[in-house]
């Protein structure tokens, strides 16, 4: 078998001799001939050389023509912010300020299709071997870039307008697909990334009855189709292979035996699940040969394809990808990478956080791939982003983008585990989910109300009134309880009568005033030496 006979076997969930390996490569292609991103997404003969690179380099038995989830978007009005290493990111959308019946389906003459299309009949003429993936955008991602996160409260207040749009993105979805059969791709993959960010309930009325007819116009064409999603998609692998593609594709998000254990009912192959930045772009090739075998092994020989979880980064080694496309081909190099599996080290941190979120500043942290290049990162940046200046000065907001070596380490110190997350002070508040507005401010609101708690309990005082039985100490007190109402706060006053007690203070008369505060200076931790003398300092002794 070549290559792309290996690859349709294994989506028609059959054994194959050894598992295809699918590098999905899109601005890596760039990266290989070195020129940006743009300039790659908008050149025909670019797109065919790096995708040639990558299947002569990494000894692909499939690739996808581009991997571009803006190509429809931008046709239909969405305005495109456009990156020298990621492919360019919506920037607007169009239905906020247009109706539906201002759209329409896009041609293949139109946008950046005429070269894509162009591109996929060159690699189907030059590459015959290799198995030709042609990318579509889902439905429920489609309406997002078209209604920006408006879509998710859309679904609870005006369900049929969501569904109108819904069904009008489906209609471009089997258009786009149409247009890349005709060109020669052997398999279309419906990229639907934002699916993760709801659950089965809502993808059975959101995402079934729009996806469905989708994977059923491409059956009818004698073609294959795989469902790719990514993030924390994990409770709804089942809903999505009773929408009947031949294949599902997921990221390192989900665990790839979970997936094999559901496919495995349904008859659908599956594929996944190279972990994209840890290990392919800032691992060692021993890491990449660990993770490589270690897929292979859960994957087994029956209906299983060997890929990342999503595009490459531009900047990933090509040296990692070449091991593995000679670990599929290489029984030998299969048992060294066993062997490097028993010492797996896995990803950890030094940084100390014990006393993150102390600040007098509430602190959002969102960890997301990239918000450039991920469609879900993008979005729950941009959920934080417009709440930000309803707080003003009093929280601090910073994106950590995991194809950043630091933000990989910042990663594993918050424990983070799902991209992208928002943490608050941190803690883990919204995992692979985009809150929506509302909940999004409750969650702020509630950590700032916890730090002005915190403060008033941090401070703590009393008074003590020294004397008694006199006219002078009765005013005294009198004073004391007139002060503290006129201030509105809450302290305590002791009165000490004891001549015992009252010697004690060294006063020479009475009545005699003293104020006690009491400060949290530590908890839960022993303090360094250098730190209690600042302490010391302060009381002035």
């Amino acid at each position: 078998m070549n290559g792309k006979e290996l690859v349709l076997a294994a989506l028609r969930n059959q054994a194959t001799a050894r598992v295809p390996w699918v590098p999905f490569v899109g601005c890596h292609g760039a990266a290989l001939l070195g020129v940006s991103a743009r300039d790659y997404f908008l050149s025909a003969d670019l797109i065919v050389r790096g995708a040639e690179a990558a299947i002569q380099r990494y000894q692909a038995d499939g690739i996808p023509v581009t991997f571009d989830l803006q190509i429809e978007a931008e046709i239909l009005g969405c305005d495109l912010v456009w990156a020298e290493e990621n492919p360019p990111a919506v920037a607007s959308h169009p239905l906020l300020s247009r109706t539906l019946a201002d759209l329409h389906v896009p041609r293949a003459d139109e946008g950046r299709l005429p070269l894509v299309l162009e591109a996929a009949r060159r690699l189907a003429a030059q590459q015959p071997e290799t198995a030709l993936y042609g990318l579509i955008t889902g439905p429920f991602t489609l309406a997002l870039h078209l209604l920006g996160p408006h879509v998710f409260m859309l679904m609870y207040d005006d369900p049929q307008t969501m569904r109108e749009v819904l069904g009008f993105c489906r209609e471009v979805a089997v258009a786009v697909a149409g247009y890349y059969m005709d060109a020669g791709c052997d398999v279309i993959a419906m990229v639907d990334p934002m699916t993760s960010q709801i659950g089965p309930q809502h993808f059975r009325e959101f995402v079934t009855p729009f996806v469905t007819p989708i994977f059923d116009a491409i059956r009818a064409r004698g073609k294959l189709s795989s469902f790719f999603v990514c993030g924390h998609a994990q409770a709804n692998i089942e809903e999505m292979c009773r929408t009947k593609p031949d294949n599902i594709s997921i990221d390192e998000n989900i665990q790839l035996g979970f997936v094999r254990e559901i496919c495995a009912r349904h008859g659908i192959s599956f594929g996944g699940n190279l972990q994209l930045t840890v290990v392919l772009l800032f691992g060692k090739k021993e890491d990449c040969l660990r993770n490589a075998i270690e897929c292979i092994g859960v994957g087994g020989g029956q209906g299983y394809v060997l890929a990342p979880g999503c595009d490459i980064p531009y900047a990933t080694p090509p040296a990692n990808l070449e091991v593995i496309g000679q670990l599929v081909r290489d029984p030998y190099q299969q048992d060294i990478a066993r062997t490097l599996l028993q010492t797996r080290v896995e990803t950890h941190s030094d940084l100390d956080l014990s006393d993150y979120g102390t600040l007098d500043k509430v602190v959002v942290d969102v960890i997301t791939l990239d918000s450039e290049a991920c469609a879900p990162c993008q979005y729950m940046v941009e959920a934080v982003r417009n709440v930000a200046p309803l707080f003003e000065d009093l929280i601090i907001w910073r994106e950590h983008k995991i194809k950043i070596p630091e933000s990989v380490e910042f990663m594993a110190a918050m424990m983070v585990r799902n991209v992208p997350t928002i943490c608050i002070d941190g803690e883990i508040v919204f995992v692979s989910r985009i809150p929506s507005r509302d909940e999004l401010v409750r969650a702020i609101q509630e950590r700032l109300n916890r730090k002005v708690r915190r403060y008033f309990k941090q401070y703590t005082g009393k008074v003590l009134v020294l004397g008694g039985g006199c006219a002078a100490c009765d005013e005294t007190k009198d004073n004391i309880a007139l002060a503290i109402k006129e201030l509105g706060i809450a302290v305590p006053v002791e009165c000490v009568t004891d001549p015992t007690e009252i010697a004690r203070y060294e006063v020479d008369a009475t009545p005699a005033v003293i104020t006690v505060q009491t400060v949290v200076k530590s908890v839960g931790k022993v303090p360094a030496v250098d730190v209690i003398k600042e302490w010391l300092k302060d009381l002035r002794l």
